[in-house]
């Protein structure tokens, strides 16, 4: 009978967004929406940040800052909009485990990239005399690099520890996507284990990259204050506003969800703070990190010109 008890379950059944079946035709829309919006802005900032024009760090974070955040939206948003006139919701362990894999590894890439960028607008403030020294392309591919490593090395030792569990219960996951913490939920064996390690890791990874974002903009308003252009202060701080809303919404998303006492306590924020961190982080990050830069709307203005240029000689 044991044996029986713990037999792996092989499908789950995501249940996110089933509460309100009368608001299924819009929710697809407005996601559907957000996703080609997401997918054009992102795709769009990685084709701008090639440009030779733009090969300095700034940019290389910027363009691999979109590159995850266009591989966050194909992890959750195809399947959640296939769920919302399907019948059939079941998604495979396996299926499940790779879900959550790509989707730990682009988001701890992205924890290190924002810290990286934090420090690489901290250097070009603070010490803009130093910056091509302090700031070189061999470094700034050894972070960005690291960034991937650093993901994929976290996601597989969460993905490998799934597999001491069993499932013999309900195979519900009220969720839109398969998150690890649903799946410690439905685990039949204790997750003690499991949650451990996610809170070590994670924690550490958060409070690292926390703690550098925090450190680079604490730094950066009092070099600012002591500007003399009026202008340039102004600039410089509606810079950094708009660059720290978009860190806090996704960092403050993580650590409420991932660090937090009682992790398996299901709480009925759940689901909207992921939608913030996955869906719209990645929407918001394309307009936070170009719209107020020059360099970013001059080269895509020369993209756009040189193409209307090309389609008229070719009539």
């Amino acid at each position: 009978m044991a044996e029986e008890n713990h037999t792996i379950k092989n499908e789950f059944i995501l249940t996110g967004f089933t509460d309100h079946p009368e608001l299924k035709t819009l929710l697809f829309v407005v996601f559907f929406a957000i996703y080609l919006i997401t997918m054009v802005g992102n795709l769009g900032l990685i084709l701008i940040s090639r440009e030779h024009s733009l090969h300095t760090p700034m940019y290389i974070f910027l363009g691999n800052l979109a590159l995850v955040d266009s591989c966050c939206s194909c992890a959750i948003s195809p399947k959640m909009l296939g769920t919302f006139f399907s019948e059939n919701r079941m998604v495979s362990l396996y299926d499940c485990m790779a879900q959550f894999y790509f989707l730990c590894t682009v988001e701890t890439a992205d924890c290190f990239l924002l810290a990286a960028m934090a420090y690489d607008r901290y250097v070009a403030i603070c010490s803009p005399l130093q910056y091509h020294t302090r700031m070189s392309k061999k470094l700034c591919i050894q972070m960005t690099t690291g960034a991937y490593v650093a993901g994929n090395m976290h996601s597989m030792i969460h993905t490998g520890l799934l597999f001491r569990l069993a499932f013999c219960g309900s195979n519900h996951i009220n969720h839109f996507y398969c998150d690890i913490l649903p799946l410690y939920r439905l685990s039949c064996v204790d997750p003690y284990v499991n949650e451990l390690v996610l809170f070590v890791f994670s924690g550490s990874i958060q409070v690292f990259t926390i703690g550098s974002v925090l450190i680079s903009y604490l730094y950066i308003p009092f070099t600012v204050l002591t500007m003399k252009s009026k202008e340039g202060r102004v600039k410089a701080f509606s810079t950094c506003a708009s660059h720290f809303l978009s860190v806090s919404l996704f960092y403050g998303s993580l650590f409420f969800i991932y660090i937090r006492p009682n992790l398996l306590e299901e709480g009925d924020k759940d689901i909207p703070a992921a939608i913030l961190f996955t869906v719209v982080v990645p929407l918001l990050n394309p307009f936070i990190y170009s719209l107020r830069n020059k360099k970013i709307i001059s080269v895509l203005r020369k993209i756009v010109k040189k193409n209307i240029t090309r389609k008229f000689e070719e009539k």
